[in-house]
């Protein structure tokens, strides 16, 4: 049996969203690049149990028993966690951590990570969102620009399709768009109600990363056309959707320069005191529980935000007692994460005669529309609002007689009323006091210590939501809802999955981690691009923003490899 390589030009830890892209850029560059991931293997289509099942094919139709959710509270709260996605998760007893306040982490430990289970929605940031926070003094500048990252956003928009409309908005640019799901009648009708009275609002289709005409370089991938079918989060068999393991993964891997290493735990990053550079990574075997090192050239760290702080967290060394980098004492410091609190809904009368057609997998996003070009509200920072329409199934059946036979079938097949819906997705202001940190007396089954979290909300969130719950009703009720409701759920920071920061970009190494690159300042081989590196968290979803940052340091790192600088 031939023995296992230790050695590679690069090492990538972690295998989602932000992992694949740097395996994808750095292989085509012609790195021998090995990818570390903590979890078991997933192959496209074969890995995917779920995907095609009926919903009656399911123990519970798809619920999870009362056993496992008293066993799991925190996985069972998530987004899209049922009986066909739950093995896309790890359950709440595999990698325990430390709530100093409530926080609720959601993990995937599998090659592919939690691209298998993202949201899919894809808006480009503005230059308000990377200029705002130094602008208006809740956070310090980030030391790049839009113009910085648009190429890199069209890079990764054509090789990963983002359907959507070119609609002309400065808080949500346009980019290299796919066809978009259109709205059905009652989103229409919202778009056009919400145009004619706020002039300054864009409900828009949504610009999600679905194949809803695939270009020739999907077709390489391997990829096919969104079927519509809304079951993206078991794994799509038709690659409708992007995840690192329909497309960045194999497309790595037909360089011939990638090497995947599931069952390894990263331990820590190696620093060599002489050459002032990483030399390598610590990995335990979570099968054998054998310690292996593999050296590199080059480490991207790519483990999800909050283990990447507890990664380099747990890289001491003489040089770096308090972690790899940390120097200012600010790893692990600054973490924060979208706004999730805010609900609103409300019936429509009329449109009897129209229905849904297919299951779109995207929704309507209305852009940002506060603290734009100057702060005009008494909080900082904006928020996206999704939204949608949709009609139930017949209300009146409960209360009926009909429970079985010809005429239960004919009632169920009538459709009842429309309904719409809006919530909010808001940013949140960076703070040294949102942290988290090692614990210095649990330790996980590998030894490691456990992570501290120690997040929570502020009087700016308070207002910001108090703001959206007030805005969304007046526009439901223009547009014409009656039984409108509004509610704040105060769930726990987590449960938007965003987490972001403790290793953030800036201008220099007093207030922050990385450079303009995502590179270290105080270990230079070493780059971080998931969302451990957010200098603020704009309003828009991040995980195209990690995508067009991972291809654009991956680029860099590749060229400095090739001149011998790193």
């Amino acid at each position: 049996m031939e023995s296992e390589s230790t050695s590679y030009d690069a090492i990538v830890i972690g295998s989602g969203i932000s992992g694949g892209w740097a395996a994808k850029e750095l292989c085509e560059k012609g790195l021998k690049t090995l990818v570390l991931e903590r979890g078991r293997n997933v192959e496209h289509l074969k890995d995917y149990p779920t995907a095609n099942m009926n919903p009656w094919e399911f123990k519970y139709r798809g619920r999870m028993s009362k056993d496992f959710i008293d066993k799991n509270p925190l996985i069972t709260r998530s987004a899209g966690f049922d009986d066909s996605t739950a093995h896309f998760f790890i359950e709440d007893n595999d990698h325990p951590y430390v709530q100093e306040k409530p926080f609720d982490w959601i993990r995937g430990y599998q090659v592919g990570g939690k691209s298998l289970t993202w949201g899919r929605a894809c808006q480009r940031w503005s230059d308000y969102e990377f200029k705002s926070p130094n602008k208006y003094g809740y956070g310090i500048e980030w030391p790049i620009s839009y113009e910085d990252v648009a190429p890199w956003y069209s890079h990764v928009e054509k090789f990963i399709g983002v359907c959507g409309n070119e609609d002309g908005i400065d808080a949500m640019p346009d980019g290299e768009f796919l066809p978009p799901f259109d709205f059905n009648c009652v989103e229409q009708h919202m778009s056009d109600s919400i145009n004619e009275h706020y002039p300054d609002r864009y409900l828009v289709q949504g610009r999600w990363a679905q194949l809803s005409e695939p270009q020739e370089i999907h077709l390489e991938q391997g990829r096919g056309k969104c079927q519509a079918r809304n079951l993206c989060m078991r794994g799509c068999p038709f690659g409708g959707y992007f995840s690192s393991v329909s497309s960045t993964l194999p497309w790595a891997e037909k360089t011939g320069n990638l090497t995947i290493r599931p069952f390894s735990v990263v331990h820590s990053i190696l620093y060599d005191e002489e050459t002032g550079k990483a030399s390598g990574v610590k990995v335990i075997d979570t099968i054998t529980s054998e310690e292996i090192i593999f050296k590199s050239r080059i480490v991207f760290v790519n483990a999800s935000a909050l283990n990447t702080n507890l990664i380099l967290l747990n890289s001491k060394s003489s040089r770096f007692p308090s972690g790899l980098g940390n120097d200012n004492g600010l790893l692990g410091k600054y973490i924060c994460f979208h706004v999730y609190r805010g609900y609103a809904g409300g019936k429509v009368n009329g449109f009897e005669d129209k229905y849904v057609y297919g299951k779109n997998p995207t929704e309507p996003i209305l852009a940002n529309y506060r603290n734009l070009k100057e702060q005009d509200m008494d909080y900082v920072g904006g928020f996206t609002t999704f939204c949608g329409a949709y009609r139930v199934r017949n209300n009146e059946l409960e209360e009926s007689d009909i429970q079985i036979g010809a005429d239960f079938k004919h009632a169920i097949s009538e459709a009842g009323d429309w309904h719409i819906y809006m919530y909010m997705q808001g940013e949140t202001i960076p703070k040294k006091t949102n942290r988290v940190y090692l614990s210095n007396k649990k330790k996980d089954q590998w030894g490691i210590p456990l992570l501290v979290t120690d997040v929570g909300y502020d009087e700016n969130d308070d207002k910001m939501v108090l703001d959206f719950l007030e805005q969304s009703k007046e526009m439901l009720e223009k547009i014409g809802c009656i039984d409108v409701h509004v509610d704040d759920n105060r769930q726990p920071p987590g449960l938007d999955i965003h987490e972001m920061g403790g290793v953030r970009m800036g201008r220099n190494s007093e207030d922050s981690l990385l450079n303009e690159w995502n590179q270290m300042h105080l270990c230079k081989n070493v780059f971080v691009t998931d969302g451990a590196c957010m200098t603020s968290t704009g309003n828009q979803s991040p995980s195209i923003l990690y995508m067009a940052l991972t291809a654009r340091a991956a680029n860099y790192a590749a060229e400095e490899f090739h001149k011998g600088n790193l």
